[in-house]
């Protein structure tokens, strides 16, 4: 019912959803004075400006950034392929998927909480299997739409347990994709401390572990907003293979976020709790 009612409003122009998602960002940005405070603190933390006044306009056009990639999930989530795809003027970077189909190789695409990293599953979906691990939503009500919407096309779901990972593994000893956000923070044990932005975030390993365990591809894949709803610029960037040391891993996957941040920070969400930690676990500055 819920999908029903919000159908009409998912072929909005896309920038008419981006203007109204720039008012709901600044709502809640002015209305939760602990999502405030987290957003900057992230920003001015991370060193990609030099202070709270050269951060100022990084954290403007941030706020409207976090309304935009929620309410764009209506035209994301609920319109057919075909209307996906002309979402996407740009791509660069397809040839490296391409390049490990031919070697039977499977792919592993790690999208972080930047841009809208919903439109690479669907547009991969348009064109090869792809399986894509995911974490049920703390709003029960949401769950229904979440799933009509991301399971489209070829597109799978991974549960975050132990069945998961055994899903991604089969995916892409089959020589398919997988898609993970890279920078959500994982439960006790599942990851290590590694430095984000000049402080110690709990990192996953899974990354790793799947790479070291099938050979696959990995790709860094950033769905670029365009300005004045224009759609998406996606762009597929290949990493070097990962180390062996689970560390040094996580290191390097977080190292490649920092660069893809680096260069539209205006864009990251910046509002997510990167620096929690886990129940289970201790504080790396305990260790």
């Amino acid at each position: 019912m819920l999908t029903a009612l919000l159908r009409p409003f998912a072929y909005l122009p896309l920038w008419l959803l981006h203007g109204l998602g720039s008012a709901l960002g600044w709502l809640v940005f002015l209305a939760s004075p602990r999502y405030r405070e987290r957003m900057r603190e992230n920003l001015l933390g991370s060193g990609v400006c030099a202070d709270a006044r050269a951060c100022q306009p990084i954290l403007t056009r941030s706020v409207a950034a976090a309304g935009k990639s929620a309410l764009e999930l209506l035209a994301i989530w609920l319109r057919p392929q075909t209307h996906i795809l002309k979402l996407v003027p740009e791509c660069h970077g397809w040839e490296h998927v391409e390049a490990a189909q031919r070697e039977g190789r499977g792919v592993i695409c790690i999208t972080p909480h930047m841009g809208c990293f919903e439109i690479a599953s669907r547009y991969i979906g348009a064109f090869c299997p792809i399986t894509v691990l995911y974490r049920p939503p703390r709003l029960k009500w949401l769950e229904p739409l979440m799933l009509a919407g991301r399971m489209q096309g070829q597109v799978k779901l991974a549960s975050t347990d132990l069945k998961g990972v055994r899903a991604l593994l089969a995916a892409l000893k089959r020589g398919e994709a997988i898609g993970i956000l890279p920078d959500q923070v994982p439960g006790a044990g599942e990851g290590v401390w590694a430095n984000f932005f000049g402080r110690p975030a709990y990192t996953m390993t899974l990354v790793g572990r799947l790479q070291q365990a099938t050979g696959a591809a990995v790709l860094l894949v950033f769905g670029e907003r365009l300005p004045r709803g224009q759609g998406y610029r996606l762009r597929f960037e290949p990493l070097l293979p990962l180390p062996q040391d689970r560390e040094q891993a996580a290191a390097q996957i977080n190292t490649a976020i920092e660069q893809l941040v680096r260069q539209r920070p205006e864009q990251y969400l910046w509002s997510y709790n990167r620096y929690k930690v886990p129940r289970g676990t201790t504080k790396a500055t305990e260790q």
